[in-house]
């Protein structure tokens, strides 16, 4: 198999589904292009997303020595991660949860040709 670049990022304190319409913008491109295009998401989802492809990047610089101008994103997904039960009291005593979601996001890259 192809050298495959890992970056992982646990617990970012947004929901899943949120952070899938940031990754979705991503997946196939570049790496130079992916993180340009990041940069203009005004998505809250968008800056864990960019930093977690810049590590990606840089791993594969310091550790395999391939450039950056040789990679693109060849799969990047996000997971659900573990669900804060918050409390918030309604009418007349009743409980009402507050669901803080959070999610797992990995990206693998790897080298173009």
């Amino acid at each position: 198999m192809e050298n495959d670049i890992h970056a992982y990022t646990r617990n970012v304190q947004i929901s899943a589904q949120k952070v899938r319409l940031v990754v979705d913008l991503v997946r196939g491109k570049d790496v130079q292009e992916a993180i340009e295009v990041l940069r203009f998401v005004t998505n809250r989802a968008a800056r864990p997303v960019s930093k977690l492809v810049a590590s990606a990047m840089a791993n594969a610089e310091e550790n395999f020595g391939i450039s950056r101008d040789d990679l693109y994103v060849y799969s990047i997904q996000a997971d659900e991660g573990p669900t804060r039960k918050w409390r918030r009291f309604g009418a007349r005593g009743r409980f009402k949860p507050w669901l803080r979601r959070s999610s797992h996001i990995s990206v693998v890259l790897r080298e173009r040709g």
